[in-house]
């Protein structure tokens, strides 16, 4: 496993729109306006094979199902390249997303122009954007990595995501996350 880390995009930026097509619901794509949250939007950039996704997804997955009821859209973005990955290609997406209750679009960047907008590296990488869609939150989910023995908890992302939701202040020393480097092309 090679580890990558986050680039740690500037605080304040305000999100690229897109539109990318959908593997989760079958709808022919979607847009970041298409799917704001009105209380703030999380965009994470995951595949179908990463071990560091693979460790992540159940908790991802439950902080999607508590948070997108209060208020919070959730958009989930595969980027590598399918050529080089092909386990990563469009029907493993929507298998992939099946298997794990995806209640949220994973969407697909075939050209992978939205990962770099969005200044992806790894997988995962988190993004929150609060209500104005301006970045508050960009790193690591929590702690816990494949074999580091450390429980999930999401507690990094759940406390950034509290922030908006109940007007809290947001801890500006963020730590990147840490996965398997994008596929680029």
């Amino acid at each position: 496993m090679a580890n990558t880390t986050s680039k740690m995009a500037l605080l304040g930026t305000k999100a690229p729109n897109f539109q990318l097509p959908d593997r989760t619901w079958g709808k022919e794509s979607f847009s970041f306006a298409d799917l704001r949250g009105e209380k703030g939007t999380l965009v994470f950039f995951i595949c179908n094979h990463c071990p560091f996704v693979h460790h992540v997804i159940e908790e991802v997955v439950m902080i999607a199902n508590d948070y997108r009821v209060q208020g919070l859209g959730i958009i989930a973005i595969s980027s590598n390249d399918v050529v080089m990955y092909p386990q990563d290609g469009p029907t493993l997406m929507t298998e992939y997303a099946f298997e794990n209750n995806f209640e949220f679009p994973y969407l697909y960047d075939s050209n992978q122009t939205v990962a770099k907008a969005y200044q992806a590296s790894c997988t995962p990488d988190f993004f929150l954007f609060d209500s104005q869609d301006e970045l508050v939150y960009r790193g690591q989910l929590d702690d816990s990595r494949p074999g580091n023995g450390i429980p999930l908890s999401g507690s990094d992302l759940r406390g950034a995501i509290d922030g908006i939701l109940y007007n809290r202040t947001i801890n500006p020393d963020q730590k990147p996350s840490i996965g398997c480097g994008i596929k680029w092309k």
